[in-house]
Order: C-alpha cells, then sequence, then structure tokens
C-alpha cells in the first residue's frame, strides 16, 4: 500500500487526538490520504492522470477497479473541500468537521485496504 498515503492518515489521526488538536491539518491531511491512495491505485494500473485533488474525479478512474468506492461518493466529495483553500488564511474548520473529515477517511481506507488484503 501507499506510504505516502499512510502517513498522511498517522497525522491526521494523530492530530485530532492532540490537546489542542490542528484542526486544519486534520481535515488537510485526510484529504492527502485518500487523494495519494487514488492516485497509487491508478499507478498500480498504468493509468495515467493528472495533477489534480478533486477526489471526485480520481474516484471515477478508480471505480472500474474498486466498485465498492462509489459508495463513498458523498465522503469523496467532502473530503475534496480541503485539499487547497484549508491551507490559506480565512479558512477554518471546527472540531466536528475534523472528526467527520477522518472519519470519512477511515470507511474509505478501510475498502482500499479490504481490496488489497492489507
Amino acid at each position: 500500500m501507499d506510504r505516502k498515503a499512510e502517513e498522511d492518515y498517522l497525522v491526521a489521526t494523530r492530530e485530532l487526538a492532540a490537546k489542542p488538536p490542528a484542526l486544519d491539518a486534520v481535515c488537510f491531511h485526510a484529504q492527502q490520504c485518500i487523494e495519494k491512495y487514488m492516485k497509487a491505485i491508478l499507478q498500480e494500473n498504468d493509468i495515467a492522470f493528472e495533477k489534480i485533488h478533486d477526489l471526485d474525479v480520481l474516484l471515477q478512474m478508480v471505480r472500474s477497479f474498486i466498485p465498492a468506492l462509489e459508495e463513498y461518493r458523498d465522503d469523496f466529495i467532502k473530503l475534496s473541500a480541503y485539499a487547497v483553500d484549508i491551507r490559506y488564511p480565512g479558512f477554518r474548520v471546527s472540531a466536528e468537521e475534523a472528526g467527520e473529515c477522518v472519519e470519512s477517511m477511515e470507511k474509505i481506507q478501510q475498502v482500499i485496504r479490504n481490496h488489497f488484503k492489507v
């Protein structure tokens, strides 16, 4: 499985548990975790992809390899919102949003790990 995706998973879950948590970082790394998993799946299947952060677009490219991911389309769309804007001043998230991001990340990660029997 993708080491970089796993590192983003660790950062997101550690930060959510931190006192105080870095909520923006939680959401950003949750999005990055899934983005990197999706790109790793494409790479493993010799599918070229552009430098994009839209998880819904990546889902459309990957769903033929892991159809079960389509069930989580709303989660992909929600996580996509944390790819770029969150890195700039003026964009803040709540503890509830951060928790939802980690929950979405973990659901999608589980489907991918089950597919690859990790």
